[in-house]
């Protein structure tokens, strides 16, 4: 096995966050990362040097503002969002639903924004959170709209579960893909938790690919689909169009 470089070393200790562990002390960090607590702390003063990571008054560190900065520029993140906002919005204000936009990475989707109502049905997504594709509505858009051969190898990868509706058999998710190409909205049912289906559409760039998608998520026992279906698949509409696509 070849050793980590001083690169591998540095990301490791970055990779060492999550969601689950926004906040580490030293040792965790080590832990985390897999590296001697010498070499931790050196990496860990060089990163808070440069203000990729903060120190608070207990001796906790968190990802620093640096970072935000430079995920800024990425362009299916905050500039995508900021496009993408307006149309959101509208249709929160429609529905006082969860809606959501999300990118592909890899296999996974990354949620860049999320606007939840009050009384809207839980789920378990926030701003970065990661899920499989195939598993929720706008992974299902991305991935049926998205590269053949990529779909092709995705769907006979293996395909995790989360409740008894998750879809696990390659087969049966090569024809709900085959429908949402046909339909131009994805219908996610109960994949991820029980009480929640999800109805998501297609973002198209300028050259008219897919680079995004668009969901909102309603209880599952008053999802009302050839409502919902028109209403997301106009602000996907919405924002391609303020991406530059002609259709």
């Amino acid at each position: 096995m070849t050793a980590p470089t001083a690169p591998d070393r540095l990301l490791s200790v970055l990779a060492a966050f999550d969601h689950e562990h926004p906040a580490l002390c030293l040792t965790d960090i080590s832990r985390r990362a897999g590296l001697s607590l010498t070499t931790a702390h050196r990496l860990v003063g060089a990163l808070t040097d440069w203000g990729a990571l903060e120190r608070d008054e207990s001796g906790v560190y968190h990802v620093g503002l640096r970072l935000w900065g430079l995920a800024a520029l990425a362009p299916r993140g905050l500039a995508l969002r900021q496009i993408a906002l307006p149309y959101l919005e509208d249709l929160y204000e429609a529905t006082h639903e969860n809606v959501q936009l999300a990118v592909r990475d890899g296999r996974d989707v990354v949620y860049t924004e999320w606007l939840s109502g009050r009384s809207a049905v839980g789920v378990h997504i926030r701003v970065g959170a990661r899920w499989p594709l195939h598993a929720t509505g706008v992974g299902l858009a991305l991935l049926a709209h998205g590269d053949p051969v990529f779909r092709k190898e995705y769907c006979e990868g293996g395909l995790a579960s989360f409740t008894p509706y998750t879809i696990t058999e390659p087969e049966r998710l090569r024809r709900v893909l085959a429908e949402v190409r046909r339909s131009g909205i994805a219908v996610s049912d109960r994949q991820v938790t029980e009480d929640a289906l999800s109805v998501a559409a297609p973002v198209r760039g300028a050259d008219g690919t897919v680079t995004a998608a668009v969901s909102i998520v309603v209880p599952h026992a008053d999802a009302q689909v050839p409502v919902l279906g028109p209403a997301v698949r106009m602000a996907a509409r919405g924002i391609s169009r303020a991406l530059g696509w002609q259709p």
